[in-house]
């Protein structure tokens, strides 16, 4: 079933329809072929058969009711010569008729020789009624008409035609026979060709779904990679690269969202900005691999410091970062960017160029209020970097926090 395999999907569905549809067509065209075999047996039967056996009936029931009963009468005076001469007339028409009528069907080489002697005694008998009917016609007296030649005449043509009823008969009976095998062999070659149809079409069908299945997996297979390359590039696209935080970008479209969140719920929302303090001296006295390795590190602290779902931390660009919060009071809020501060200092990082302290420190500037409609989602950027301005005007290693745009509260 290679051929089957090398077919793409769309070609495997539209294969499985022409298999079906011819396979149809198939049990359609033979299933008409063995009834149209069937009908011909039947009309065989009763057409060739049964027709012939009651035109011949017809035959030798009018000789013996109606043209000997006609003869019968009339000699006895119970009918008049006119009213016997028209049955008699009539019932001949009437014999002629059915003789040609039977004489067409079909007949077999046997029976034809024995139909030229029926034939010949259809006519003497016929010729016999013919004298009867002239006399009938031209003398009231029939007296002189002997009635034993009158039954010798029907006595034979009932015996001829006896032989003919029989061997219709006996041809009915083999025509029934015959047509009781013929239709056992067509049920057979039905059974067995549509069996043999159906068997192939089921092994067929089988490959086809078989190999559609397949398929179906290897789809499924290619969209779950698929799925998971695109979350990884997802991933990569907010990711900064070195501290593995989320990037600005990630940052653009998660603030926005976030803030009206807290603004339907009337909950907090904070938003710190944090620097490393005197971060280009130290790439200067370091260079930019220690560097490098300092922004990991404070990215480490913030990470393991802020681990609610509900906490995002940024690296903003260079040594800047950016922690956005929720549901979290200013008290709260206030005791996370001092024990950031302290955790980044306890990293005991040398810092020989710091003016504020030996070791690496951060300034932050926090901002955290109840969200409500009035609050321009601005604020919360512009006046953390306002209170990030004073924290560093202020000694920096420190964090400046304030809940609105006139007061400010350092520590």
């Amino acid at each position: 079933m290679q051929f089957i395999e090398a077919l793409k999907l769309r070609s495997k569905l539209f294969f499985l329809f022409l298999l079906i549809t011819v396979g149809l067509f198939a049990l359609g065209f033979i299933g008409t072929n063995y009834v149209n075999a069937m009908k011909k047996n039947m009309d065989s039967l009763y057409f060739g058969s049964l027709i012939p056996v009651t035109e011949l009936n017809e035959i030798v029931k009018t000789y013996s009711y109606d043209l000997a009963a006609t003869v019968y009468k009339v000699r006895r005076d119970e009918i008049s010569p006119s009213e016997a001469a028209f049955k008699i007339e009539t019932s001949l028409k009437y014999i002629n008729k059915k003789w040609q009528s039977y004489k067409s069907h079909f007949k077999t080489e046997e029976e034809l020789y024995y139909l030229e002697y029926a034939d010949l005694e259809i006519n003497r008998a016929n010729n016999y009624f013919s004298k009867v009917l002239k006399a009938v016609k031209v003398s009231k007296n029939l007296a002189h008409i002997s009635i034993t030649t009158l039954e010798k005449k029907v006595e034979t043509i009932h015996n001829v035609l006896e032989k003919l009823i029989n061997y219709e008969v006996n041809m009915a009976n083999y025509e029934r026979k015959k047509f009781l095998y013929t239709y056992d062999s067509i049920l057979l070659k039905i059974g067995t060709s549509l069996g043999l149809i159906i068997v192939g079409l089921l092994i067929i069908l089988f490959y086809v779904f078989e190999s559609i299945q397949k398929d179906q997996t290897r789809l499924e297979i290619a969209a779950k990679k698929l799925k998971l390359v695109n979350k990884k590039l997802e991933n990569a696209s907010y990711t900064d690269s070195l501290t593995n935080l989320h990037n600005r970008r990630y940052f653009n479209f998660i603030y926005e969202r976030e803030v009206k969140r807290a603004k339907r719920n009337k909950a907090y929302i904070t938003f710190m900005m944090l620097d490393i303090d005197y971060f280009k001296q130290y790439n200067d006295t370091y260079g930019h691999l220690a560097g490098d390795e300092a922004l990991k590190s404070v990215a480490k602290v913030l990470k393991e410091t802020l681990k609610r779902p509900g906490d995002y931390v940024f690296r903003l660009g260079g040594e800047e970062f950016g922690v956005l919060m929720s549901d979290t009071s200013e008290t709260n809020s206030a005791n996370i960017a001092r024990e950031i501060c302290n955790a980044v200092r306890g990293l005991e990082i040398k810092h020989e160029a710091s003016k504020v302290h030996e070791y690496l420190t951060l300034s932050i500037g926090v901002v955290c209020c109840v969200a409500d409609e009035a609050l321009d989602e601005d604020v919360l950027i512009s006046r953390s970097d306002e209170m990030l301005y004073e924290a560093k005007e202020a000694g920096r290693d420190r964090y400046i926090i304030t809940s609105n745009a006139s007061k400010a509260k350092i520590a």
